[in-house]
């Protein structure tokens, strides 16, 4: 296994995964209203981890993120089918969703919808799949 050893890619990576990680949060919770949402979310929080698996080496980057991304393939999956199915227990159309608003100490009135939720469920998918095809990839590469 080669260790990378590239001192200017490991130092942007530090900010720039920073920085995806972030727009990606903003994609995520924008999503029900805006451009965006839970796919686009995903896949920019992919770049991020495949940019630091790329700036560090898979070894480092498991010790950093101990997270086992084809466990979050069957989760994601499972949150936005119940997500979807709720809608039967209180019969209106499949994939119906509500809002409304509350308030929170910090941030005051937020809306919060159940799209949310599903987004949610979507934006662990893409990741687990994501990853997990690139870090696949890469290891058949490395043999």
């Amino acid at each position: 296994m080669i260790k990378p050893n590239n001192l200017i890619l490991q130092t942007a990576t530090s900010l720039i995964a920073f920085l995806l990680l972030g727009f990606s949060l903003y994609l995520f919770f924008a999503g029900h209203n805006s451009p965006g949402g839970g796919f686009v979310g995903g896949l920019v929080t992919s770049a991020a981890v495949v940019l630091l698996y790329m700036a560090y080496g898979i070894e480092y980057v498991e010790k950093i993120l101990p997270i086992d991304f084809r466990v979050l393939i069957p989760i994601g999956l499972l949150i936005a089918l119940l997500t979807s199915m709720g809608s039967f227990l209180f019969n209106v159309p499949f994939l119906s969703h509500t809002y409304d608003y509350f308030t929170f100490p910090i941030f005051g009135e937020v809306e919060l919808a159940t799209a949310t939720l599903f987004d949610l469920g979507v934006y662990l998918t893409v990741v687990g799949v994501t990853v997990t095809i690139i870090v696949n990839i890469a290891n058949d590469r490395e043999v």
